[in-house]
């Protein structure tokens, strides 16, 4: 597929087959992803390294389903391309069970010299329902939070 949407589509499939080469082959060499938590890998080995680790004990029997993209055309050759995407079977960190989650994508792409779309940058945001923003306790925990109810 040579289209936009394609590093999505190619990013999912790479963690759905647990194939950590073919999730990091839709970054730049030098692509900077930023996850959930804030934590900013800088280039193609350390987002590969990062996601085998993730896919091998946080998400190793994990599910990525994109539910919508839309994609926002800069140029002709760089978009924009954000993805809802649903997460299930997160693997448990107690005896808890992990729920569904949802996250929004932003993928910066470009079209490389051979024709082709690679990520130059990447941005994965929980979406948590009902909240606004999160608030810092003083106990340093982070809770989404929602003013509209104050």
């Amino acid at each position: 597929m040579n289209n936009p949407e394609s590093i999505p589509k190619r990013f999912a499939e790479g963690w759905n087959e647990r194939n950590v080469d073919k999730l990091a082959s839709v970054f730049d060499e030098d692509a900077d992803f930023v996850n959930v938590v804030g934590i900013w890998w800088r280039n193609r080995a350390d987002i590969r390294r990062a996601h085998d680790y993730g896919l091998r004990v946080i998400f190793k029997d994990s599910n990525l389903r994109i539910t919508k993209t839309r994609t926002k055309m800069l140029t002709e050759d760089v978009a924009v391309v954000h993805a809802r995407m649903q997460l299930d079977n997160q693997t448990a960190l107690d005896n808890s069970t992990p729920q569904r989650r949802f996250t929004l994508f932003s993928f910066v792409v470009h079209r490389n010299g051979d024709g082709e779309w690679s990520c130059a940058s990447a941005h994965n945001t929980d979406i948590v329902s009902g909240k606004e923003t999160h608030i810092m306790g003083e106990d340093g925990n982070i809770e989404a939070a929602d003013y509209r109810k104050s």
